[in-house]
């Protein structure tokens, strides 16, 4: 069978791709486990510079990658090339990061013994990811768990093999050593062979609760570690005292980023009454004045959604909520050119348990709802079974701490839209996952902390080292 990439602002196929047998599978696997154990005795320090290659193979061919992602998923280009710079940030990151992270650490323990715990790379690490970020979502992968030993192998979305074939030439071209990372162009169906093998030692997803439970289901009915980040439906907090300006700026950006494809954009607008009128208006307005239209374009604010599919899934969604009782004050139809083109639209006061009250809305469509005080906003934005990011906007920075405190989310920002940065641990509660990407902790979820036990003879001192 062959894979077709089709480019959703023109409808045109960008690539076709034969999809590989079972007979190439079961290779890539074999050649996976066997480069495993001589990748896993290479020195750190090798892997971090190799890491340092990988970064800089993307900054070179930057605007080639960047265009590679506009055709095969519609981002807007300029979106596009910060994706690739974004990834060479987290190269650079764990390229100086990774050794001092999986050092070994010495602990407490009984006078005449030295212990300590190391951490050690599991095996191979199967990685399934979406569309939306096609290079981030790799690269957030790959970065640490290659440099800590591990050895990748990546199911990327079936609408972005061009991506995938890119990824796997960028550590090629970095230096890696053949079957270190390796692109599988197989179908969602062969997806649990894949987990069951006994050579997979991890799996890791980013995509839909659905798909998290499914993998989670096969992972752990095999003992396999797994972290998945699943969806989510962001609160975008709007406190009495929020700075206005900056408030519906970022409001807009936090719906609209990637075509309002991604799963930490702020989706529902919750607003305290007093507020709740200037922000409306003003939101509204900056929302309209946004520019749809072709991704290749750097004037471009949106462009298509990634699938027309996924745009008519989008459309039944609204269509629900207004029928339910929603209030449409902007967009809610399809534009009328060429290509899977959905408009910025804003809807208010949807029902309880109307789609867009309840369901993740991926895609450029915000809700926004009217609360009566702080308390009553946090109860809103706790109110949903996602538990992925979350900010607060207010003037006052320690109240807003405490209220990014009562958050049920993996991450909460204060006077700042959510976003990953490899700095710190990404990673939600709830139905959006468990297991954290990126930091320190990020490159410890595939590792075995393996406690090591040294015993003296007695009377003979032993040195603890910090």
């Amino acid at each position: 069978m062959t894979i077709e990439s089709i480019n959703p602002a023109t409808g045109e196929v960008v690539d076709t791709f034969d999809e590989e047998s079972e007979s190439e599978r079961e290779e890539q696997l074999k050649r996976a486990s066997e480069a495993f154990e001589d990748w896993s005795r290479v020195p750190i320090e090798k892997r971090q510079r190799l890491l340092a290659a990988a970064g800089e193979v993307l900054r070179e061919n930057s605007d080639e990658y960047a265009t590679l992602m506009t055709e095969e998923m519609g981002k807007p280009i300029d979106q596009a090339r910060s994706e690739v710079e974004k990834c060479a940030w987290v190269c650079d990151y764990y390229a100086e990061h990774a050794a001092e992270f999986l050092a070994d650490e010495v602990v407490a323990g009984e006078p005449n013994a030295t212990t300590k715990v190391v951490y050690q790379p599991l095996g191979p690490i199967l990685a399934i990811m979406p569309w939306n970020f096609p290079f981030w979502q790799v690269f957030r992968f790959a970065a640490p768990n290659l440099t800590a030993g591990n050895v990748g192998l990546l199911k990327h979305a079936s609408n972005v093999p061009g991506c995938a074939r890119a990824i796997e030439d960028v550590f090629r071209e970095a230096g890696y050593p053949e079957g270190v990372f390796t692109s599988l162009l197989i179908s969602s169906s062969e997806i649990d062979q894949v987990i069951e093998d006994d050579r997979i030692r991890g799996v890791t997803l980013t995509g839909s609760d659905g798909a998290g439970r499914a993998v989670g289901e096969t992972a752990g009915s095999n003992l396999k570690k797994s972290v998945l980040e699943l969806g989510g439906s962001d609160p975008f907090v709007v406190l009495d005292d929020a700075p206005m300006d900056k408030t519906v700026e970022t409001a807009v950006q936090a719906r609209l980023i990637n075509n309002g494809q991604s799963c930490i954009a702020a989706k529902r607008f919750i607003v305290v009454e007093d507020v709740y009128d200037e922000f409306l208006d003003r939101f509204v307005q900056e929302m309209d004045a946004q520019t749809v239209g072709d991704p290749t374009d750097d004037e471009t604010d949106i462009g298509p959604q990634a699938r027309e599919d996924l745009m008519e899934e989008l459309h039944e969604q609204v269509e629900e909520t207004i029928d339910q009782g929603g209030e449409l004050e902007l967009g809610g139809e399809p534009v009328d050119r060429d290509g899977a083109f959905y408009p910025p639209t804003v809807i208010t006061d949807p029902p309880k348990d109307a789609p867009a009250d309840k369901e993740e809305m991926f895609g450029p469509v915000a809700t926004v709802f009217k609360v009566s005080d702080e308390a009553a906003a946090i109860e809103k934005a706790n109110d949903t079974r996602f538990g992925l990011g979350a900010s607060v906007w207010t003037e006052d920075l320690d109240r807003g701490e405490r209220v990014a405190r009562e958050f049920e989310s993996g991450l909460a920002f204060v006077n700042e839209l959510v976003k990953s940065d490899p700095r710190l641990p990404f990673g939600g509660v709830k139905d959006s996952g468990y297991g954290r990407e990126l930091a320190r902790h990020g490159i410890r979820e595939f590792v075995n902390a393996k406690t090591i036990w040294v015993q003296h003879e007695a009377g003979e001192e032993t040195e603890m080292v910090e």
